[in-house]
């Protein structure tokens, strides 16, 4: 087949019904963070049917990848589509009662909604249909294509009493992947980025600040409240509020602002009012980009730290950083980013547009192993709204489409 045949008939192989039925399905299987097994079981019997050499990768109790290979002839580039089965959410929240919120796939008006079918199991279901796409056109490939199902990409990590599966995220999955030998000469992210090619995206670090005060019982209070460590915390607060703007001047990337986000505050015994707390703490969530070192990022975590030591002498200031996450970034020229151009073209029938954004990826692991990585996903209208996750199913479609002709472009098709 020429090329243009080629394409034709990867586009004429893409069946809607299935691809959807696929998307719904996984969907329907819980895999909150920490619980990803059945989900994993079943992509990997998904895969195993499309024809491809499909292994369920083990990680601890409860939590697997799946993996599946597309052989090629062994003389092209090989290509991994990679996508975490974890969901943002356990679908339990009370605060989240959305459909889209929920393990329960729902068809409406043209799109689907249900927990995870935005990040990201829908363009899972993309990957499958791509690779299914490829084999019902009768295209060979000369490199090999692997579909990867991850475990614990989700931004979560353990500390303090928080500690668990559940809490074990931030690239879990797929540096057990890698580390397992799985690798490819490029990979595709289809995180939800509105069908844009992103080219670059931050990293993070995540930090504490603590203030000290003496604990006592409310009795010995009066004349002594400026000493509560929940007091002297707004006096920090005030201080890291203050230091927002000079990071986001400093961490800027391709002329956007960094970000830095008060996160959490925990401090005192509600089931014990009667004692001011001897510790408050402050968590923060630093974004990196990906044109600075983390160690950077890390001093500029402690000049802050000790300014406001400085200023607060009597607030027994201490501070951690027990999340550093780098950022990822791809040159516009690699052969990966041309492929995606060739598939969205013959998808959309218009050039993909380009992106950078704050949230982060696995492809932060991949970059770090030598892979180089891209996002490009599908539809999601960015954050859910109070409906919860909604993606549409044309999106989903022209994204399978996309996904197999960037494959038959950047592996290689094989001449009969």
């Amino acid at each position: 087949m020429s090329w243009p045949e080629t394409v034709a008939a990867i586009k004429g192989a893409v069946d809607e019904d299935r691809l959807v039925e696929t998307a719904t399905s996984l969907v329907a299987i819980p895999s909150f963070t920490g619980s990803e097994q059945a989900c994993a079981e079943y992509l990997v019997g998904v895969l195993a049917d499309a024809g491809l050499e499909a292994t369920l990768q083990q990680i601890e109790e409860g939590r697997a990848n799946a993996v599946g290979r597309l052989a090629g002839h062994g003389d092209g580039r090989s290509l991994m589509f990679n996508g975490h089965l974890d969901t943002s959410y356990s679908g339990r929240e009370p605060w989240l009662d959305g459909p889209g919120f929920k393990p329960e796939p729902i068809i409406r008006d043209g799109a689907i909604l249900g927990l995870g079918i935005m990040n990201m199991k829908g363009s899972v279901a993309c990957y499958v249909e791509a690779v299914r796409a490829l084999g019902d056109a009768g295209v060979e490939l000369s490199g090999d294509v692997l579909v990867a199902g991850v475990a614990g990409e989700i931004e979560k990590a353990e500390w303090g009493d928080f500690v668990g599966a559940e809490f074990r995220g931030y690239g879990v999955g797929t540096r057990h992947l890698v580390a397992a030998g799985v690798r490819a000469s490029a990979c595709i992210l289809g995180e939800p980025t509105e069908e844009r090619v992103v080219l670059g995206h931050w990293g993070t670090m995540w930090a504490r600040i603590s203030a000290s005060g003496p604990f006592m019982h409310t009795a010995y209070v009066p004349g002594r409240l400026a000493e509560n460590s929940i007091v002297r915390m707004q006096q920090v607060i005030a201080e890291v509020s203050a230091y927002v703007p000079i990071w986001e001047e400093r961490a800027a990337y391709q002329g956007r602002p960094g970000a830095l986000n008060i996160a959490a505050v925990n401090g005192g015994f509600p089931w014990r009012a009667s004692r001011s707390p001897h510790r408050t703490d402050l968590f923060i969530d630093m974004r990196v980009p990906p044109t600075m070192e983390l160690a950077e990022a890390e001093s500029a975590f402690g000049e802050l730290v000790d300014s406001i030591s400085e200023r607060h002498p009597d607030a027994g200031i201490t501070s951690e950083v027990y999340v550093s996450v780098p950022g990822a970034e791809i040159d516009e020229t690699d052969p990966v980013i041309t492929a995606i151009d060739t598939g969205h073209l013959a998808a959309f029938g218009a050039a993909a547009e380009r992106d950078y954004v704050r949230w982060g990826s696995d492809a932060s692991t991949l970059s770090r192993h030598g892979i180089p990585s891209v996002n490009y996903g599908p539809i999601s209208g960015a954050l859910p709204g109070p409906e919860g996750e909604s993606v549409p199913i044309r999106s989903l479609v022209n994204m399978a489409t996309s996904y197999a002709v960037a494959a038959a472009d950047y592996c290689g098709v094989r001449a009969p």
